[in-house]
């Protein structure tokens, strides 16, 4: 796997930053989904199907997403060209515009900006189907499953987490081997599902800095992360993918910023060699601005 570098990795979590202040979806669980389904590169793409981006966005799922949300952030001209016939397929009758939409996928801030949206619609239709607030897990198994996949999932977890995965979802099953099997062939049960996909969110959100659980309670993140947007400017105009405008919060900080926070911790003693979360988090937004 190529690891992206320290300026790549910056501008991603920069835009995935924007996306969980803009939509309300947690940055942490952005952060953690971004790390499993393509180890923070904006170029991975699968090798066995369409999925192609940050978020690994198949070629109809995207189409549809920016299709319903495109508009509100720049994208008009996309959501414009896109139109779904009559069996629900998604097309673009130009192919110069259609692929020019699908690249959108590799663009970090379209990307993370589309995945929170879909993320978001995905927890307002499981919060009114399961009646309880939707955690990062839930929504990752909607990504997993779909969300018909999800309801289902879930409700039967509900009722009976020993049940197996693989006799509920066969098709699934077969495809990912394992997901739904341990290692000598003995099926998982619904609520061991469940719960590698909360460890994997965690522990891929842990592995790029995340400061708080991805598989907990949806909200925009943890107070640190709220502290940080509250201190940064006001508007301005940013550029998408093949020259939209949109318009994002000013996320740039100053080799000031982060003295400052270093000094506000309880122990003044920090070793510049070993950043913590929240200053790496910083240095991150500062080498994007920069243009790293």
């Amino acid at each position: 796997m190529t690891i992206p570098s320290i300026g790549a990795r910056a501008n991603v979590t920069t835009a995935i930053a924007a996306a969980s202040q803009k939509t309300g979806i947690d940055f942490n669980y952005l952060l953690g989904q971004a790390q499993v389904e393509s180890g923070m590169r904006s170029n991975a793409r699968a090798a066995t199907s369409s999925a192609t981006g940050l978020y690994q966005f198949i070629e109809q799922s995207w189409l549809g997403v920016v299709k319903e949300h495109g508009d509100k952030h720049g994208l008009g001209w996309a959501s414009d060209s896109i139109r779904q016939t009559s069996s629900g397929r998604f097309v673009v009758s130009d192919p110069a515009a259609r692929q020019a939409i699908l690249s959108l996928r590799n663009d970090p801030q379209a990307a993370s900006l589309m995945a929170a949206e879909h993320a978001s619609d995905n927890k307002d239709a499981l919060e009114a189907s399961l009646g309880r607030d939707a955690t990062g897990t839930d929504l990752y198994m909607a990504h997993f499953l779909g969300l018909g996949g999800a309801r289902k999932f879930l409700k039967a977890m509900d009722g009976n987490p020993e049940r197996s995965g693989a006799a509920l979802f066969p098709a699934a099953a077969r495809a990912n081997r394992n997901i739904f099997y341990t290692a000598n062939g003995a099926p998982r049960s619904l609520g061991q599902i469940y719960e590698r996909f909360a460890g994997k969110l965690d522990q891929g959100a842990a592995a790029v800095g995340a400061t708080g659980l991805a598989s907990g309670s949806i909200g925009a993140g943890d107070a640190k992360f709220q502290q940080l947007v509250q201190s940064l400017g006001p508007d301005v105009e940013v550029v998408l993918g093949n020259g939209a405008v949109g318009r994002d919060q000013k996320w740039l900080t100053t080799l000031d910023q982060l003295k400052n926070t270093t000094a506000r911790r309880d122990d003044t003693r920090v070793n510049p060699l070993r950043p913590t979360p929240e200053t790496a988090r910083l240095a991150y937004m500062m080498l994007a601005s920069m243009g790293a």
